[in-house]
């Protein structure tokens, strides 16, 4: 087990984000959403990483709709995300680190579900959050957190892990996946454009003109 996860994993995932740093809480940027994982320890913020994690492995945690999420290009540097579903959420891809609640059913059967909570899935992944692929693993021991250096080469080549996620969501699925955070967006995520009018012919010729008939 400790050979397929890494030691701050399951830290990480049972962390509470967002509250306000009791050291810079009048500061500006003072919400606790960084995790070092050289300390493995408590959330902090962006004044406490400058001053206390300078040198150290130190990930962002976002938001989306009341949910902890990850920039996929910030954990796969330092996690096998592979199985894990990805979603692309404000032009960043990122993943969910926990189990979310299950939305109201559409009555649309998926054809693909995370293996451990039986969300619906977009594409052929196993597991919706690295919560559930660490669930599915204490569970069944086929899969991994360890980065090996077949992973690592795709890595420095751009490729293999998130290559077979560049699925583009249909806006119907967005917003039922995203909630506000879709809504958001600009405008032009959700209304069409308005076409320009057609342009006039101010050119046109005119007809040739007649003239009324002479009385008899």
């Amino acid at each position: 087990m400790t050979m397929l996860v890494p030691p701050w994993l399951e830290p990480l995932l049972n962390t509470a984000f967002f509250s306000i740093c009791r050291t810079h809480g009048d500061a500006a940027r003072s919400e606790c959403n960084m995790y070092c994982l050289d300390c493995n320890d408590n959330a902090f913020c962006f004044y406490c990483r400058s001053s206390k994690h300078k040198d150290h492995q130190v990930i962002q945690i976002r938001r989306s709709s009341y949910h902890d999420v990850v920039r996929v290009s910030e954990i796969q540097k330092v996690l096998d995300i592979s199985g894990v579903q990805t979603y692309v959420i404000n032009s960043a891809r990122v993943l969910f680190l926990n189990e979310r609640p299950q939305p109201k059913s559409t009555g649309k059967a998926s054809s693909h579900v995370c293996e451990i909570c039986g969300r619906s899935l977009l594409d052929t992944f196993r597991f919706c959050s690295l919560g559930c692929k660490l669930v599915g693993i204490k569970r069944n021991g086929d899969a991994s957190f360890i980065l090996d250096s077949k992973n690592e080469v795709a890595l420095q080549r751009g490729e293999g892990i998130s290559s077979r996620e560049e699925t583009v969501i249909p806006s119907s699925k967005k917003e039922e996946l995203f909630g506000d955070q879709f809504r958001e967006g600009s405008q032009h995520d959700i209304y069409p454009t308005t076409p320009p009018p057609p342009p006039s012919n101010s050119r046109r010729r005119k007809g040739i003109p007649h003239r009324a008939p002479l009385g008899s």
